[in-house]
């Protein structure tokens, strides 16, 4: 049936109610903080300003307020700022005079005394009808931060070929290098819930535009639920960013984060709960999983690739001063141990951890085993053939050392870190009266 529901239908006396509820009577208690951070924006400030404002004022269900932050600007964009919050009672302008985005966000969320906060860059390339769903995963407790993605099923993003390509590349990068399930790092639209960021803004050491991924990475890495909105994006044809620069320094920042990962830096003990699964906008991607396991072997791989070529370089420098086998003895331990910590904290980092020691002495375990394995394959292909050929050995080596090496996966998974158990109490059943 059509029409309004009962409770929706006016009393006798009273007007109808507007269709369009205004932002100066929020639906619900939650405040919402819009970061805009600037850097000698004069021209663009006022139109990005003014185009915000008016759709929070029409779309909004919650309490907002805009935080215009001028990152040491050398033109006129922070008399500019002050004139706009003197426009609208809910404009609000800060100084931070350290450059660098990074720096702008952080100061402002920091100080922020709302329950969400969010920014945005000034350019408005994002649509903003993806702004209500950003913030509303957060506020009924879906997610702990959500993200604007590009990249992501139902997105539409208007960008040069250089763009696309670099976008692309470097979100594939962070998924064989860190095992991240978002897939967009960069698009500048980003909200959290300010209990949980705060405790991340302490380590995040980016000031710059490797900001943005350090502060996802070290989200993910703490098993907090970062949602993924599909957006609308078309680029600024003025932008300012130099992508060759940005590229470098995103890099010197992926592997950065990998010894941040390693020596236990990421690890963020003072981090509020979690939130709790909720309904929330249908074309939403939820990008931490359950037990990713594509993400525990392309980590795992990655990682076994690194302790290859580690192995080489020690053994190299160690036959300088010993024999051969006294080089690679060492040089392999040093290497397992490298492995075995490296996968404790990177690919398996979801998973229960064990006594440290307990954990090495099994990857032992399991070495001896890939070991026997591989060594026993070439004492079989000796006992069956006669004097067989180098080539014929190097493929039985091969096909050995790759079952092997999936053998360990499986140990690691199934042995070492696997998945402990969860009793759920019996629901507690009341005596009939």
């Amino acid at each position: 049936m059509d029409g309004p529901l009962p409770e929706q239908l006016p009393l006798p006396g009273e007007e109808p109610a507007p269709s369009d509820v205004p932002s100066s009577t929020p639906l619900v208690t939650t405040t919402v903080e819009i970061i805009i951070p600037v850097f000698d924006e004069e021209r663009a400030l006022p139109g990005c300003v003014a185009t915000l404002h008016d759709f929070l004022t029409a779309r909004m269900p919650f309490d907002w307020t805009i935080t215009i932050v001028d990152n040491a600007s050398t033109d006129g964009t922070l008399l500019v700022a002050k004139r706009l919050a003197r426009q609208w009672p809910r404009v609000r302008v800060m100084s931070v005079e350290q450059r660098g985005k990074g720096n702008a966000v952080r100061a402002a969320w920091s100080a922020s005394r709302a329950d969400v906060v969010a920014y945005m860059d000034v350019d408005l390339s994002t649509a903003l009808d993806a702004t209500i769903p950003l913030v509303a995963a957060l506020a009924v407790g879906h997610s702990d931060i959500a993200i604007g993605s590009r990249l992501a099923p139902g997105a539409r993003a208007v960008r040069s070929i250089k763009r696309e390509l670099a976008s692309r590349g470097y979100n594939m990068l962070l998924r064989l290098t860190h095992g991240a399930q978002f897939r967009d790092a960069q698009c500048g639209f980003k909200a959290a819930r300010a209990e949980v960021v705060r405790p991340l803004l302490q380590r995040v050491e980016d000031n710059t535009w490797f900001f943005d991924t350090e502060l996802l990475l070290l989200a993910e890495h703490n098993g907090l639920r970062v949602l993924e909105i599909p957006v609308d994006w078309v680029e600024d044809v003025d932008s300012r960013v130099n992508v060759t620069g940005t590229a470098a320094t995103n890099l010197r920042g992926l592997i950065r984060m990998v010894w941040t990962k390693l020596s236990g830096g990421a690890d963020i003990a003072e981090l509020p709960p979690r939130a709790e699964p909720n309904a929330v906008h249908p074309d939403a991607v939820l990008a931490v999983r359950d037990t990713p396991r594509l993400r525990h072997l392309v980590m795992f791989s990655v990682i076994g690739l690194m302790a290859t070529v580690t192995t080489l370089v020690l053994y190299t420098v160690f036959r300088t001063w010993w024999p051969p086998l006294a080089a690679n003895l060492v040089a392999m331990t040093l290497s397992l141990l490298l492995n075995t910590e490296a996968n404790r904290r990177l690919t398996f980092r979801d998973r229960p951890r064990g006594p440290l020691v307990l954990v090495h002495l099994q990857s032992l375990v399991v070495f001896a085993l890939y070991c026997g394995f591989t060594s026993g394959a070439l004492l079989v292909l000796d006992a069956v053939a006669d004097r067989p050929s180098r080539l014929v050995e190097l493929v039985v080596l091969l096909a050995s050392s790759a079952l092997g090496t999936l053998g360990r996966f499986v140990l690691l998974n199934t042995w070492i870190f696997r998945l402990q158990p969860v009793s759920i109490p019996e629901p507690r059943k009341e005596p009939r009266t």
